[in-house]
């Protein structure tokens, strides 16, 4: 399930944001938090899975004139190769009510694949 992330969330939320090799480094990961916290247009959104209760993964969303880009997107190492990723991106989509989404180069591969989901059928 998504959710929202809030500053109750912080903790959380820079937890699941510190699996990005970029984001390591204390100082630039509460750069990267103060980042969302300071735009409206950008969104950070977790995702709660259901059997555990737990927050697993994170999604951080830029909303542009054209589509939403997808900036960022960890999932905790104990729930990877869950298919958690595609969940994410699909319930981005229907929120923002977008046929299409963007990504940053880091995670264009994530993104394409996911978008061909249906032809691997």
């Amino acid at each position: 399930m998504l959710a929202e992330c809030t500053e109750s969330h912080k903790k959380i939320a820079m937890g699941l944001l510190s699996y990005i090799p970029d984001y390591k480094d204390i100082d630039r990961l509460t750069q990267l938090w103060n980042s969302y916290q300071d735009k409206d247009n950008r969104k950070l959104f977790l995702w709660k899975d259901e059997e555990t209760d737990n927050f697993v993964a994170i999604i951080g969303v830029e909303l542009t004139e054209y589509t939403p880009v997808i900036r960022q997107l960890a999932v905790s190492p104990s729930f990877r190769s869950e298919g958690i990723a595609h969940l994410m991106l699909d319930e981005i989509q229907k929120k923002y009510h977008q046929d299409t989404l963007s990504a940053t180069l880091e995670l264009s591969q994530l993104l394409s694949h996911w978008e061909g989901k249906d032809s691997d059928d």
